[in-house]
């Protein structure tokens, strides 16, 4: 291709080698270095935000792949031009290239005005898929090869870098022989002739249907993660709304039974976790039974979100509705695991289940592999020997044993799930509550014991949701 004069400006001087070298070599260790973010990227599939962050690195591995290979262009310089049409070099002779490399993605091309010729580069007859041996196609036959929608909108850049000098940017799509579509940038300007006028018309031509592509890919997953996170918010809202509903309405102290001997004084809090976590399953319940008994529940079901809310619902319902039938502990846990055995959606739960009769303070409990109570008294703290239980809807037909301790006036008793104590877990987290003891010796209601755990052991920054009953024992 003749050298042209710009419109706008003269001929800049070539590059120095050296330069282009260094950037050539800035950009390799660039396209190494997000190409290792890209491989530490989510994988899964299922993840949006990790198919999002692997749509961004496949975009800019791609863009700083041509990057690196116009560079190298622009190192070595631009290729002869032939005389007559390009004839294609034979196949041992010609470079590896892929559907993404420089050769089939850049080309150039030049329309003489007054000789109505057209000279164009080998590497645009790959773009447009055209036989190299045919002549090429002038500026009157151009339009035949791009889309009918984008016709319009190449004969506007044709026209006003013909008439106007502007600048040609802008993109279509191109039906090649194949029947295949690509689209195209095409960026070129008019050349000048020695008396001003215009004598033909410069252009770069690039397929950047794969770049199009990684950017559709990334819009989507944009989108998709905008989605899923909204989705996320509102199955939040309404899992906290549905958790807020269901877990007993006292906020202060609560003293059950509300008449006779035996009082206990209750005090409890749901402690959730950091605010990107979604709600669990964690409950807590107190009921006065139609007796005067009392029953105290904790527990955990496994999950998070609205389902696990949803099922906590459920599970309180129904252990409610079946204490008021007289039934103890023990039996009451057998029921609910049949519940969760034979329930649609299997899930597993923990719980601890205590019956509290006022007149002879009595407790009776059972555990289905949860925590067992803790028992403070006179300065001191102990956990409570836990009778057999297995998680609820683990088994078929599970039996859980029972066990009863005697309570004395001024007695507190802890129930919690796993993840109130942040960073321990198991014995180091009993241990961690059971430190709390002298502190309790010294409060006088359950809400001021409450305030104490939430001090000690902090109401945010924990991995996990959590929650906590106290029943300090009145006269």
């Amino acid at each position: 291709m003749p050298p042209h004069l710009s419109a706008d400006r003269p001929a800049a001087q070539p590059p120095r080698p050296g330069t282009v070298d260094a950037l050539i070599s800035q950009t390799r260790r660039l396209r190494g270095e997000v190409d290792a973010v890209r491989q530490g990227a989510p994988e899964d599939g299922s993840d949006p935000e990790g198919r999002w962050q692997r749509a961004l690195c496949d975009l800019a591995l791609h863009q700083l792949r041509d990057l690196d290979e116009h560079l190298a262009q622009l190192r070595d310089g631009p290729p002869p031009v032939p005389a007559g049409p390009p004839v294609p070099p034979p196949p041992s002779a010609r470079p590896a290239s892929s559907p993404g490399s420089l050769l089939s993605r850049v080309g150039s091309a030049e329309w003489n005005l007054l000789t109505d010729e057209a000279s164009w580069s080998g590497e645009l007859y790959q773009i447009l898929g055209r036989d190299p041996s045919v002549p090429a196609l002038t500026l009157d036959e151009l339009p035949s090869l791009v889309h009918d929608e984008d016709r319009p909108l190449l004969t506007t850049m044709v026209t006003d870098c013909l008439i106007d000098g502007r600048p040609i940017d802008g993109e279509f799509q191109i039906l090649r022989p194949d029947g295949t579509l690509r689209t195209v940038h095409m960026m070129g300007e008019p050349v000048l002739a020695a008396d001003g006028s215009t004598a033909s018309m410069w252009a770069v031509l690039r397929d950047v249907s794969e770049l199009r592509r990684h950017r559709r890919t990334v819009s989507e997953t944009r989108d998709s993660l905008r989605h899923h996170r909204n989705r996320e918010h509102s199955e939040h809202r309404l899992a906290v709304e549905l958790q807020e509903a269901v877990l007993p309405p006292w906020r202060g102290p609560l003293r059950l039974p509300r008449q006779g001997p035996g009082t206990l004084d209750l005090a409890a809090r749901y402690l959730p976790a950091s605010a990107n976590t979604p709600i669990g399953g964690d409950w807590y319940d107190a009921l006065e039974l139609p007796e005067g008994d009392m029953l105290l529940s904790v527990g955990d079901l496994t999950g998070r979100g609205v389902t696990v809310a949803s099922g906590m619902a459920t599970l309180i319902g129904a252990l409610r509705g079946m204490a008021v039938t007289g039934a103890e502990p023990g039996r009451l846990l057998g029921w609910l695991n049949q519940m969760l055995d034979a329930s649609v959606q299997p899930a597993l739960g923990s719980a601890v289940c205590c019956r509290y009769h006022p007149a002879t303070r009595t407790l009776s409990w059972a555990q289905a592999g949860h925590p067992a109570p803790l028992l403070f008294r006179g300065g001191t703290g102990r956990m409570l020997a836990a009778p057999d239980g297995v998680l609820l809807g683990a088994t078929s037909g599970a039996a859980y044993g029972q066990a009863e301790e005697t309570l004395e006036e001024g007695d507190l008793l802890l129930l919690h799930t796993d993840g109130l104590v942040p960073g321990y877990s198991g014995p180091a987290a009993v241990r961690r509550l059971l430190d709390l003891a002298p502190l309790f010796d010294g409060a006088r209601t359950a809400q001021d014991c409450l305030r104490t755990v939430v001090e000690e052991l902090g109401e945010s920054a924990r991995e996990d949701n959590a929650c906590v009953l106290l029943a300090r024992v009145m006269s």
